[in-house]
Protein backbone atom coordinates (compact mmCIF):
# COMPACT_ATOMS: atom_id res chain seq x y z
CA UNK A 1 0.00 0.00 0.00
CA UNK A 2 1.49 3.05 -1.07
CA UNK A 3 1.11 6.07 1.42
CA UNK A 4 -0.63 8.78 0.32
CA UNK A 5 0.22 12.47 -0.50
CA UNK A 6 -0.98 15.10 2.41
CA UNK A 7 -2.77 17.87 0.28
CA UNK A 8 -3.87 21.00 1.71
CA UNK A 9 -6.01 23.32 -0.39
CA UNK A 10 -6.54 26.77 1.15
CA UNK A 11 -9.19 28.71 0.33
CA UNK A 12 -9.71 32.36 -0.56
CA UNK A 13 -13.52 32.52 0.30
CA UNK A 14 -14.07 35.99 -1.28
CA UNK A 15 -11.49 36.07 -4.24
CA UNK A 16 -13.05 37.06 -7.03
CA UNK A 17 -16.18 38.06 -5.62
CA UNK A 18 -18.24 34.96 -5.66
CA UNK A 19 -18.84 32.16 -2.79
CA UNK A 20 -16.61 29.60 -2.56
CA UNK A 21 -18.79 27.87 0.37
CA UNK A 22 -19.02 24.81 -1.80
CA UNK A 23 -15.45 24.43 -3.29
CA UNK A 24 -14.44 21.27 -0.76
CA UNK A 25 -17.17 19.26 -2.04
CA UNK A 26 -16.30 19.72 -5.60
CA UNK A 27 -12.31 19.39 -4.55
CA UNK A 28 -13.77 16.09 -2.88
CA UNK A 29 -15.49 14.68 -5.94
CA UNK A 30 -12.60 15.13 -8.81
CA UNK A 31 -8.97 14.61 -6.59
CA UNK A 32 -7.71 11.50 -6.91
CA UNK A 33 -7.89 9.84 -3.46
CA UNK A 34 -6.15 6.53 -4.60
CA UNK A 35 -3.10 9.50 -4.21
CA UNK A 36 -4.09 12.45 -1.81
CA UNK A 37 -5.47 12.72 1.78
CA UNK A 38 -6.93 16.05 1.35
CA UNK A 39 -7.80 18.69 4.26
CA UNK A 40 -9.58 21.85 3.46
CA UNK A 41 -9.06 25.62 5.77
CA UNK A 42 -10.96 28.83 4.96
CA UNK A 43 -8.77 32.33 5.01
CA UNK A 44 -10.05 34.73 6.73
CA UNK A 45 -8.03 38.05 6.44
CA UNK A 46 -5.39 39.15 4.43
CA UNK A 47 -2.36 37.41 5.40
CA UNK A 48 -4.21 34.16 6.80
CA UNK A 49 -3.49 31.79 3.99
CA UNK A 50 0.33 32.81 4.45
CA UNK A 51 -0.10 31.68 8.12
CA UNK A 52 -1.98 29.04 7.29
CA UNK A 53 0.81 27.92 4.70
CA UNK A 54 3.59 28.10 7.56
CA UNK A 55 1.76 26.33 10.02
CA UNK A 56 0.87 23.15 6.86
CA UNK A 57 4.36 23.36 5.83
CA UNK A 58 5.65 22.46 9.90
CA UNK A 59 2.68 19.81 9.62
CA UNK A 60 4.18 17.06 7.28
CA UNK A 61 1.93 18.73 4.33
CA UNK A 62 3.97 17.97 1.34
CA UNK A 63 1.30 19.71 -1.39
CA UNK A 64 0.02 23.00 -0.60
CA UNK A 65 -2.92 24.50 -2.83
CA UNK A 66 -3.17 28.45 -3.25
CA UNK A 67 -7.34 28.16 -4.58
CA UNK A 68 -7.74 31.78 -5.03
CA UNK A 69 -6.53 35.03 -6.77
CA UNK A 70 -3.06 36.07 -7.19
CA UNK A 71 -3.10 37.35 -3.57
CA UNK A 72 -4.13 34.37 -2.17
CA UNK A 73 -0.98 32.82 -4.00
CA UNK A 74 1.28 34.88 -3.42
CA UNK A 75 1.19 34.44 0.14
CA UNK A 76 0.86 30.26 0.02
CA UNK A 77 3.58 30.55 -2.78
CA UNK A 78 6.12 32.84 -0.33
CA UNK A 79 5.51 29.65 2.31
CA UNK A 80 5.78 26.86 -0.08
CA UNK A 81 9.27 28.63 -1.03
CA UNK A 82 10.49 28.70 2.26
CA UNK A 83 9.45 25.19 3.08
CA UNK A 84 10.43 24.15 -0.08
CA UNK A 85 7.05 22.17 -0.69
CA UNK A 86 5.00 21.93 -3.52
CA UNK A 87 2.63 24.39 -4.77
CA UNK A 88 -0.69 23.91 -6.53
CA UNK A 89 -2.87 26.60 -8.11
CA UNK A 90 -6.32 26.30 -8.41
CA UNK A 91 -7.39 29.89 -10.02
CA UNK A 92 -10.22 31.26 -8.55
CA UNK A 93 -9.62 34.95 -8.77
CA UNK A 94 -9.99 38.16 -10.60
CA UNK A 95 -7.19 38.09 -12.88
CA UNK A 96 -5.04 34.62 -12.13
CA UNK A 97 -1.97 35.87 -14.06
CA UNK A 98 0.57 33.32 -12.72
CA UNK A 99 -2.16 30.49 -13.66
CA UNK A 100 -3.04 32.11 -16.73
CA UNK A 101 1.17 31.69 -17.67
CA UNK A 102 1.41 28.33 -16.53
CA UNK A 103 -1.86 27.50 -18.56
CA UNK A 104 -3.48 26.04 -15.90
CA UNK A 105 -7.28 26.68 -16.39
CA UNK A 106 -9.87 28.43 -14.69
CA UNK A 107 -12.31 25.92 -14.97
CA UNK A 108 -12.23 24.13 -11.34
CA UNK A 109 -12.45 20.47 -12.81
CA UNK A 110 -9.55 20.56 -15.05
CA UNK A 111 -7.75 22.57 -12.44
CA UNK A 112 -8.21 19.68 -10.26
CA UNK A 113 -7.33 17.04 -13.21
CA UNK A 114 -4.03 19.11 -13.21
CA UNK A 115 -3.61 18.67 -9.74
CA UNK A 116 -3.99 14.65 -9.78
CA UNK A 117 -1.83 14.41 -12.68
CA UNK A 118 0.63 15.68 -10.61
CA UNK A 119 3.18 16.86 -13.00
CA UNK A 120 6.18 19.21 -11.05
CA UNK A 121 8.40 21.48 -12.26
CA UNK A 122 10.31 24.67 -11.05
CA UNK A 123 9.63 28.38 -11.71
CA UNK A 124 11.92 31.02 -11.13
CA UNK A 125 10.42 33.76 -8.09
CA UNK A 126 11.63 36.65 -7.27
CA UNK A 127 11.73 39.66 -4.70
CA UNK A 128 10.99 42.76 -3.74
CA UNK A 129 12.97 44.21 -1.29
CA UNK A 130 11.07 41.80 1.64
CA UNK A 131 8.12 40.76 -0.21
CA UNK A 132 8.24 37.42 -2.60
CA UNK A 133 6.58 37.39 -6.10
CA UNK A 134 5.66 35.01 -8.36
CA UNK A 135 3.96 37.15 -11.07
CA UNK A 136 4.32 41.20 -11.31
CA UNK A 137 5.32 43.64 -8.80
CA UNK A 138 5.75 47.48 -9.52
CA UNK A 139 5.17 51.13 -9.05
CA UNK A 140 3.81 53.96 -10.89
CA UNK A 141 0.35 54.33 -11.68
CA UNK A 142 -1.08 50.96 -11.69
CA UNK A 143 0.59 50.71 -7.99
CA UNK A 144 -1.17 54.14 -7.15
CA UNK A 145 -4.16 52.65 -8.97
CA UNK A 146 -4.69 49.61 -6.77
CA UNK A 147 -3.95 51.28 -3.87
CA UNK A 148 -6.82 53.75 -4.24
CA UNK A 149 -8.89 50.70 -5.69
CA UNK A 150 -8.19 48.74 -2.44
CA UNK A 151 -10.11 51.07 -0.53
CA UNK A 152 -12.86 50.73 -2.80
CA UNK A 153 -15.08 47.64 -1.74
CA UNK A 154 -16.75 47.61 -4.93
CA UNK A 155 -14.82 44.87 -6.57
CA UNK A 156 -14.75 43.72 -10.10
CA UNK A 157 -13.33 44.73 -13.46
CA UNK A 158 -15.72 47.47 -14.21
CA UNK A 159 -15.15 49.45 -10.96
CA UNK A 160 -11.84 49.39 -11.53
CA UNK A 161 -11.56 50.77 -15.10
CA UNK A 162 -14.09 53.02 -13.76
CA UNK A 163 -11.18 54.48 -11.03
CA UNK A 164 -8.69 54.01 -13.84
CA UNK A 165 -10.28 56.83 -15.92
CA UNK A 166 -10.71 59.34 -12.86
CA UNK A 167 -7.13 58.83 -12.16
CA UNK A 168 -5.10 58.66 -14.94
CA UNK A 169 -5.71 62.68 -15.87
CA UNK A 170 -4.24 63.74 -12.53
CA UNK A 171 -1.38 61.15 -12.78
CA UNK A 172 2.01 62.97 -12.93
CA UNK A 173 4.52 60.85 -14.43
CA UNK A 174 7.63 60.12 -11.75
CA UNK A 175 11.52 60.38 -12.70
CA UNK A 176 13.57 57.29 -11.79
CA UNK A 177 17.06 56.00 -11.72
CA UNK A 178 17.20 52.44 -12.49
CA UNK A 179 20.66 50.43 -11.74
CA UNK A 180 20.05 46.63 -14.22
CA UNK A 181 22.63 44.41 -14.19
CA UNK A 182 25.26 46.98 -13.17
CA UNK A 183 24.01 49.74 -16.44
CA UNK A 184 22.37 52.58 -15.21
CA UNK A 185 19.33 54.10 -16.91
CA UNK A 186 17.36 57.89 -16.17
CA UNK A 187 13.69 57.39 -17.67
CA UNK A 188 10.90 59.14 -16.94
CA UNK A 189 7.78 56.86 -16.38
CA UNK A 190 3.97 56.42 -16.05
CA UNK A 191 4.37 53.11 -14.49
CA UNK A 192 7.67 50.50 -14.03
CA UNK A 193 6.69 46.69 -13.64
CA UNK A 194 8.92 44.11 -12.92
CA UNK A 195 7.52 41.42 -14.36
CA UNK A 196 8.72 37.37 -13.61
CA UNK A 197 5.70 36.13 -15.97
CA UNK A 198 4.00 37.80 -19.01
CA UNK A 199 0.56 39.45 -18.06
CA UNK A 200 -1.46 41.19 -15.01
CA UNK A 201 -3.86 38.90 -15.78
CA UNK A 202 -7.31 39.17 -18.10
CA UNK A 203 -4.84 38.51 -20.60
CA UNK A 204 -3.60 42.14 -20.35
CA UNK A 205 0.30 41.30 -21.58
CA UNK A 206 2.97 43.59 -20.25
CA UNK A 207 6.07 41.62 -20.68
CA UNK A 208 5.08 39.00 -23.85
CA UNK A 209 8.44 37.78 -23.75
CA UNK A 210 8.78 37.09 -20.22
CA UNK A 211 9.39 33.28 -18.41
CA UNK A 212 9.13 31.95 -15.10
CA UNK A 213 11.97 29.53 -16.71
CA UNK A 214 14.63 32.06 -17.92
CA UNK A 215 16.27 33.22 -14.41
CA UNK A 216 15.23 37.34 -15.57
CA UNK A 217 12.90 39.61 -14.73
CA UNK A 218 11.38 41.89 -17.21
CA UNK A 219 11.51 45.65 -16.41
CA UNK A 220 8.76 47.20 -18.32
CA UNK A 221 9.00 50.89 -18.30
CA UNK A 222 5.98 53.25 -19.24
CA UNK A 223 6.54 56.70 -20.82
CA UNK A 224 4.62 59.14 -20.31
CA UNK A 225 2.00 59.33 -23.15
CA UNK A 226 -0.55 61.89 -24.04
CA UNK A 227 -3.63 60.39 -22.72
CA UNK A 228 -5.48 60.54 -26.08
CA UNK A 229 -3.05 57.27 -26.40
CA UNK A 230 -4.60 55.70 -23.63
CA UNK A 231 -6.74 53.25 -25.54
CA UNK A 232 -3.70 52.23 -27.67
CA UNK A 233 -2.00 51.50 -24.87
CA UNK A 234 -4.69 49.44 -23.52
CA UNK A 235 -4.81 47.53 -27.02
CA UNK A 236 -0.97 47.38 -27.28
CA UNK A 237 -1.33 45.18 -24.09
CA UNK A 238 -4.13 42.96 -24.75
CA UNK A 239 -2.58 41.86 -28.02
CA UNK A 240 0.72 40.83 -26.48
CA UNK A 241 2.59 43.89 -28.63
CA UNK A 242 4.41 45.32 -25.75
CA UNK A 243 7.73 44.64 -27.34
CA UNK A 244 7.21 46.42 -30.68
CA UNK A 245 5.53 49.65 -29.22
CA UNK A 246 7.30 52.86 -28.75
CA UNK A 247 4.89 53.25 -25.96
CA UNK A 248 6.72 50.46 -23.35
CA UNK A 249 10.41 49.95 -23.06
CA UNK A 250 11.47 46.65 -21.67
CA UNK A 251 15.11 45.80 -20.11
CA UNK A 252 15.67 42.42 -18.88
CA UNK A 253 18.14 41.79 -16.07
CA UNK A 254 18.60 40.07 -12.76
CA UNK A 255 19.41 42.30 -10.21
CA UNK A 256 17.48 45.55 -10.41
CA UNK A 257 17.77 48.63 -8.27
CA UNK A 258 15.33 51.51 -8.60
CA UNK A 259 15.66 54.92 -6.59
CA UNK A 260 12.02 57.01 -7.70
CA UNK A 261 11.33 60.43 -6.02
CA UNK A 262 8.86 59.47 -3.46
CA UNK A 263 7.99 56.81 -1.17
CA UNK A 264 4.58 55.86 -1.89
CA UNK A 265 2.22 52.82 -3.39
CA UNK A 266 3.69 49.78 -5.26
CA UNK A 267 2.28 46.34 -6.05
CA UNK A 268 3.36 43.17 -5.57
CA UNK A 269 1.02 40.54 -7.29
CA UNK A 270 -1.78 42.96 -7.02
CA UNK A 271 -1.88 43.80 -3.78
CA UNK A 272 -1.35 47.45 -2.92
CA UNK A 273 1.64 47.96 -0.58
CA UNK A 274 4.08 51.18 0.68
CA UNK A 275 7.32 50.75 0.18
CA UNK A 276 10.44 53.63 0.31
CA UNK A 277 12.13 55.49 -2.45
CA UNK A 278 14.72 52.60 -2.99
CA UNK A 279 13.78 49.37 -4.61
CA UNK A 280 15.83 46.36 -4.82
CA UNK A 281 14.36 43.14 -7.08
CA UNK A 282 16.38 40.40 -7.51
CA UNK A 283 15.25 36.58 -9.15
CA UNK A 284 15.92 33.39 -7.72
CA UNK A 285 15.88 31.04 -10.51
CA UNK A 286 13.67 27.52 -10.74
CA UNK A 287 13.13 27.82 -7.00
CA UNK A 288 9.67 26.91 -6.48
CA UNK A 289 8.10 23.89 -7.73
CA UNK A 290 4.83 24.09 -8.67
CA UNK A 291 1.98 21.54 -10.46
CA UNK A 292 1.62 22.11 -13.96
CA UNK A 293 -0.90 20.74 -16.71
Amino acid sequence: MHTKINILFIINPISGGKGKLRIPDFIDKYLDKEKFSPNFVFSEYVGHAGELADEAAAKNFNVIVAAGGDGTINEVATKVLKHNKILGILPLGSGNGLARFLSISKNLRYALLNINNFKIDEIDTAMFNNKCFFNLAGMGFDAHLSAVFSKDKKRGLSGYIKLGFKEVFNYKPQTYQLNIDGTAYTRKAFAISVANSSQYGNDVYIAPNASVKDGLLDVCIIKPFPIIKLPLLGYVMLRAKAENSDMIEIIKGKNIKIIREMAGAVHVDGEPLQMGTEIEAIVNPLSLKVIVP
